[in-house]
């Protein structure tokens, strides 16, 4: 098994094994970066594709500054929103006056989900919830940081994190009271 250094410098010389063994190195993780980012396995596809097509391009610019994968992560979520920018028609701004309140979650409704649940149910969110939750929760982005990336206002930003919270805590209620009517059964 190659080094990160060794693999880049046979990458840049179009070792085809190297680059293959970069993406098997890489793929799985940045895939479940895609699937947050993306509506359906199909959309995650695309983003990858199209990620690890600018990270062998582009790579030559890493300097060996800080992890590779990280470098890699970025990308990919540099592409997941260049993505989200290219197939969204409009984008509908919400202001956070009339996004509403977010109760707080029983902890116990957290405790019974799994992952895989809650990923799917993130894939659910429409496009602009799904893009402002995955940056400000998942990858820690500010709503500054998330106004430039998606040109959207700081606003549209916090009101839409605060839509896609309350959806997503909606449908976990949802889930747990039906898990509680069917042991009461």
């Amino acid at each position: 098994m190659h080094s990160d250094e060794e693999l880049i410098n046979l990458c840049l010389k179009n070792d085809h094994r190297a680059q293959e063994d970069f993406y098997r190195r890489y793929a799985p993780k940045m895939y479940g970066v895609c699937l947050r980012f993306a509506k359906n396995q199909m959309e995650a596809d695309d983003i990858l594709q199209e990620g690890f097509i600018k990270v062998y391009v582009n790579l030559k610019s890493f300097r060996n500054e800080g992890s590779l994968e990280g470098w890699v992560r970025r990308t990919m979520v540099n592409t997941a929103i260049n993505y989200y920018k290219k197939n969204l028609k409009y984008l509908k701004d919400i202001e956070i006056e009339h996004a509403g309140s977010i109760q707080n979650m029983d902890d116990r409704i957290l405790e019974k989900i799994s992952v895989e649940y809650l990923l799917k149910l993130i894939r659910e969110l429409p496009a602009g919830y799904r893009m402002v939750f995955n940056l400000n929760v998942i990858e820690g982005y500010t709503h500054k940081e998330i106004s430039e990336l998606l040109e959207i206002s700081e606003n549209t930003s916090k009101s839409q994190l605060s839509r896609a919270r309350q959806t997503l805590q909606k449908k976990v209620k949802e889930l747990y009271n039906e898990r509680l009517n069917k042991q009461h059964e």
